[in-house]
């Protein structure tokens, strides 16, 4: 047995180490790191004691019963849908049309909103445009489309020489916003639609351009989406018996997030334009 290393012999041994580079301990033999691991050692499970014949089984819980799901709530009744269209039939002009929406109090919607967004441009213009609802702008100054989505609009039509100070009504089938932009309710659209019928009615336009999908769902009543319809002239015949071309489009919203179908909308308003001409008025 060697003798153990008195303390200064240690200590000049460990400085003769490090003057040699050796600063750390290892092993006699060295590691394989990227040998597999040992398998572990595999533990008997012991066998669960036998229970007797006679004695009663352990009773099963039964799983937790899913929560019961609350039936959807109608918003509106089907009352209300018939008060608006009484309502819309006695308005004989646009003043009074504008009148009896501000003054209906049947659409939950109007409690939520700032303004009653009622209509822009000129009533009477050869072109009506009717979208879906007012945003936060609109919203906040009583306009439709005024937005972001409504001045790409605006250029839209300037580029075949329109202008909603000239040749465009401007509406949406909602007088007032949904909270958060959400999708109208199928009965905040049913109450609201009368007056956007009897509005078109009584502005006479030329063609009536349907911008976006709920817009179009709930004016021609169909289930067909936008991508299906947009482009396609059909007639919507009105309450009254009169008729008038309708030519569903996508919304500008819509354009914004998707700018390659810009290109599916100019061809949209190369075709309003070829109607106006076809129609005598431009």
């Amino acid at each position: 047995m060697e003798a153990a290393l008195s303390p200064h012999d240690a200590a000049a041994l460990l400085r003769w180490y490090v003057d040699h580079g050796l600063d750390e301990t290892i092993g006699e033999e060295a590691i394989d790191r990227f040998a597999l691991p040992a398998p572990a050692a595999i533990v008997a499970t012991p066998a669960p004691p036998t229970v007797p014949s006679s004695a009663a089984p352990t009773p099963i819980r039964p799983p937790l019963a899913a929560p019961a799901v609350r039936a959807p709530v109608p918003l509106e009744s089907p009352q209300l849908a018939l008060d608006a269209r009484e309502a819309a039939a006695r308005a004989t002009t646009i003043a009074e049309l504008e009148e009896a929406v501000r003054a209906f109090e049947g659409c939950a919607l109007k409690r939520t909103a700032k303004n009653t967004v009622f209509a822009d441009g000129v009533a009477g213009a050869p072109v009506m445009i009717v979208g879906e609802a007012p945003g936060a702008d609109e919203d906040r100054l009583g306009k439709p489309f005024v937005g972001v989505s409504g001045q790409l609009m605006d250029r839209m039509f300037s580029a075949i020489g329109m202008s909603r100070e000239r040749d465009l009504y401007i509406t949406n089938i909602l007088f007032w916003r949904p909270p958060g932009n959400r999708t109208p309710t199928l009965s905040e659209q049913a109450i609201c639609l009368a007056f956007t019928r009897r509005h078109i009615e009584l502005a006479k336009p030329k063609v009536v351009v349907l911008a976006g999908g709920t817009a179009v769902k709930a004016v021609l009543n169909t289930t067909e989406g936008i991508t299906r319809l947009r482009g396609k002239w059909s007639t919507l015949t009105l309450d009254d018996g009169s008729e008038v071309p309708v030519l569903p489009t996508f919304h500008p919203a819509f354009l914004l997030r998707t700018p390659a179908s810009k290109r599916q909308s100019w061809v949209d308003l190369l075709s309003i334009d070829k109607r106006l001409k076809e129609l005598g008025v431009r």
